[in-house]
């Protein structure tokens, strides 16, 4: 049985039942964001210095680790 979308080496693929262009067409576009591609795209839109890279990856962690004490503190 064939699956519904596979991730090939020739690149994404995802197949249309029924001609519901649609549905394969949302399922492409959720595949993207779970790969982060929107993201890419829009990273690398400008030119972002290194020390903004740096800066901006830095307080991402600050932000999870947060999140993350506050969930521990919670149980």
């Amino acid at each position: 049985m064939r699956d519904d979308y596979s991730n090939a080496k020739n690149g994404t693929k995802i197949y249309v039942k029924n001609n519901d262009v649609g549905r394969a067409m949302r399922k492409l576009k959720k595949m993207m964001q779970q790969e982060k591609v929107f993201q890419e795209i829009r990273d690398r839109e400008f030119f972002e210095k290194p020390s903004l890279k740096r800066n901006r990856a830095k307080a991402s962690a600050v932000k999870r680790w947060k999140k993350y004490l506050s969930q521990r503190d919670k149980v």
